[in-house]
C-alpha cells in the first residue's frame, strides 16, 4: 500500500492537466482523434511549502523515502486521492527560521 502525503501546500499552486491524444491526418483536411490509452489524462503540480525547519524536514523526509519512483497518495484541489511521484524538490532557507520547499508532483497510474 502506498504512503499518503498529508501536508497542505501553500495556496496558488499551479497544476497542469495533460490530455494525451493520438491523431491521424487524412485527405481533404479530415483529422481523426482518439484518447491515447485508458488513462490519457495526467496531472503535474508545482507545489510550495513554507514553514519552520521542522515542518520542512518532515516533508523532505517523506519525499526522500519515496526515492523519486515510489508512488504515494495525494489529493489535488480538484480530485480525490490519486497516485503521484516526486523526483525533484528543493529546500531553501528563507532566513529567520523560515524555510521553503518546492516540489513537482507528477501523476502516475498504479495497478491496485
Amino acid at each position: 500500500m502506498a504512503d499518503t502525503f498529508k501536508w497542505k501546500p501553500d495556496r496558488s499552486a499551479p497544476g497542469t492537466f495533460t490530455q494525451r491524444v493520438r491523431s491521424a491526418q487524412f485527405g481533404n483536411g479530415y483529422t481523426q482523434r482518439a484518447a491515447d490509452g485508458i488513462n490519457n489524462e495526467t496531472q503535474s503540480w508545482d507545489l510550495t511549502f513554507t514553514g519552520s525547519k521542522a515542518r520542512i524536514i518532515e516533508i523532505l523526509t517523506f519525499l526522500r523515502e519515496q526515492e523519486g519512483y515510489k508512488a504515494f497518495i495525494w489529493s489535488t484541489p480538484f480530485d480525490g486521492p490519486l497516485y503521484f511521484t516526486c523526483a525533484s524538490f528543493q529546500p531553501t532557507d528563507q532566513g529567520g527560521g523560515a524555510w521553503m520547499l518546492t516540489a513537482t508532483f507528477d501523476q502516475t497510474h498504479q495497478v491496485t
